[in-house]
This record gives C-alpha cells, sequence and structure tokens, in this order.
C-alpha cells in the first residue's frame, strides 16, 4: 500500500474542513537598512528651510588696510635717447593735389560682371514651418565622408583588436582541450546527443498527457501529492531539454 495514500474508509467520504498551510514569513530585504538611510541623507541634503549650513569665516580673515587696492606695474627708466613719433605737418603744408586716375570704374564693374562665374546659391534647409532656414553642409544631410580615402576600410586599431581576440581565443580553446584530456573527458556524439534529447521530450510529453487527465476537482491528498509530482518531473524535463538543447557540444567522463 503507498504510504502516501490513506487508507479506504468510509468516513473518507464525509467532506473535512481544509487547514490552509500559514503563510510564509514576509520577504524584508537586508538592505532596508542602508537604502533608508540613503533616502535620509538624500532628504537631508535638499532641505532648504532655515538658515544656510555654511561655513562661518574665520575671525583672522578680516579686511585688511589697502588689501583691495590695485597693484601698480613696475616703473619703467625714461630713456631721451629712444625713436620718437614723426612730428605734426605744419600749417603752411599741403598735401599733393591734382592725381587723378584714367580708369574708367563703370566699364570694369559691367566687366567683371559680364565675365565673371555666376554665384551658386548657398544649400539649404527647412526644418519648420515658419521657415527657419540652416545650411545644409555642417548638418551631416550631405554625404561627404564617402569621398575619403579610408571610407569603408577597417580601422587599424579594429584589425588589431580582432587579432588579439582570436589568439586569446585560441589559446583558451588549447587551454580547455588539455585540461579536458587531463580529466579524462570525451565529448558526447550528435547522435546520442539527439536520442537523449527525444526521449526527454517524449518523457515530457508522456507526463503532460498524464497531468491532463487529472480531475479538476482537487479534493484529496493523494490528488495533491499526485500533481505535485508531475509539475515537479515536468519542470525538471524542462530544464534538462533546455540544457541539451542550449549546448551542442557536451563533454562527459570516460567512466561515465
Amino acid at each position: 500500500m503507498d504510504p502516501t495514500c490513506p487508507s479506504e474508509c468510509i468516513y473518507n467520504l464525509i467532506p473535512s474542513d481544509l487547514k490552509e498551510p500559514p503563510q510564509p514569513p514576509r520577504y524584508i530585504s537586508i538592505f532596508k537598512a542602508t537604502v533608508k538611510d540613503d533616502m535620509q541623507k538624500a532628504k537631508t541634503a535638499m532641505k532648504t528651510m532655515g538658515p544656510a549650513k555654511v561655513e562661518v569665516p574665520s575671525p583672522k580673515d578680516f579686511l585688511k588696510k589697502h588689501s583691495k587696492e590695485k597693484t601698480l606695474p613696475p616703473i619703467k627708466k625714461f630713456d631721451r635717447n629712444m625713436p620718437k613719433k614723426p612730428a605734426v605737418p605744419l600749417r603752411t603744408d599741403h598735401p599733393v593735389m591734382g592725381i587723378q586716375s584714367g580708369k574708367n570704374f563703370i566699364n570694369t564693374n559691367a566687366a567683371n560682371v559680364i565675365m565673371g562665374v555666376t554665384k551658386k546659391p548657398k544649400p539649404i534647409y527647412v526644418d519648420k514651418r515658419t521657415g527657419d532656414k540652416h545650411d545644409v553642409e555642417p548638418s551631416g544631410l550631405v554625404p561627404k565622408y564617402i569621398n575619403k580615402k579610408d571610407y569603408g576600410v577597417t580601422p587599424e586599431y579594429i584589425r588589431r583588436r580582432n587579432e588579439e581576440l582570436k589568439k586569446a581565443q585560441e589559446e583558451y580553446d588549447r587551454y580547455i582541450q588539455e585540461n579536458l584530456k587531463k580529466a579524462a573527458m570525451k565529448r558526447l556524439p550528435d547522435e546520442e546527443r539527439e536520442a537523449i534529447l527525444q526521449g526527454l521530450k517524449k518523457n515530457w510529453e508522456e507526463r503532460h498527457k498524464e497531468f491532463q487527465s487529472l480531475s479538476i476537482f482537487i479534493d484529496s491528498i493523494s490528488k495533491k501529492i499526485r500533481k505535485q509530482r508531475l509539475e515537479e518531473e515536468m519542470k525538471q524535463l524542462e530544464r534538462d531539454i533546455g540544457v541539451i538543447e542550449k549546448h551542442k557540444i557536451i563533454y562527459i567522463a570516460n567512466n561515465a
């Protein structure tokens, strides 16, 4: 007889009041006191009521006489032999008059306009309905960087980093292989791994089918125990299936 199942008795047909299990103790974080202290410190730092808590000036640092006066630059020695500025022109001096140019500025300007290259309008873009204009070139909308010689080429530091990562991965793989050889490990064949995976899935389907066939109304201890056992087995099978599907390569001991 199953020890988990009660013995058959007519008194078992009488519905009895099920005793609810006591609730587990409420979870209290171990960092509650630390968080509370940090919150209190932050609140204290943001208080603005009352006089400001600033450092009081020392009585020794009082304002002294002539302490705010500007210091004058050092005195330079006067030298009479230094070169002087040119003299002011006299009242009797007259500028040179009557100099005229034979250049025809009207014709010159007209020729420059006719022969000159037409100025292209500056490219702009408008980003608002109010008509705000901005230059296109510094905005990043012009693909001017594609004309560079090194555009699309992997930078040197990235290639160097990739080589270092590749060397580190090779060293790690070599280290793993040496440890596996020392520990006498062997790789699980793909066929055996697939067979184990299919067997686990088949067992899960059987447990799931058995779980679905349970009665809706759980009114006895044996039914509760059976339901819990099926749930635990299904969860364990799901974990095992997830581990095998996640790792394509599995190593096992030779004596396994």
